[in-house]
């Protein structure tokens, strides 16, 4: 699995993608990141270990303390794929453009030949 994999599926689970948008505050500790969530410290730790490994986040030691911390330009790859994509996407919106503006207007008024009539 590549590292773009690896951040990929780190990423598709919501409390981890909640813990990255808590250390682009800044760097906290298990504790810290833990306070807010109804799961145990230690699947907070799993979730931790899941984001260190596909390299998003980094620990650094202090002491006794291990504050988590985002890596830097970790997310840098992500920002690649996903300008890929968008470029392709928006070739294909241009070119859906493109046919749409070569359709005639179907919002301009019709000339009318004179009164419509109803038939009973």
């Amino acid at each position: 699995m590549t590292r773009l994999d690896l951040s990929f599926a780190a990423l598709a689970d919501p409390t981890r993608r909640a813990i990255i948008l808590k250390l682009a505050q800044g760097e906290a500790t298990v504790q810290d990141i833990a306070s807010p969530f109804s799961i145990s410290q230690p699947a907070i730790s799993r979730h931790l270990r899941v984001l260190e490994d596909a390299g998003l986040i980094e620990t650094r030691i202090q002491g006794t303390a291990r504050p988590r911390r985002l890596k830097p330009d970790a997310v840098q790859p992500l920002w690649d794929w996903l300008s890929q994509y968008r470029a392709v996407l928006e070739e294909q919106f241009d070119k859906l453009d493109a046919v749409l503006d070569a359709l005639p207007d179907t919002d301009a008024p019709t000339q009318s030949t004179g009164p419509e009539r109803s038939e009973s």
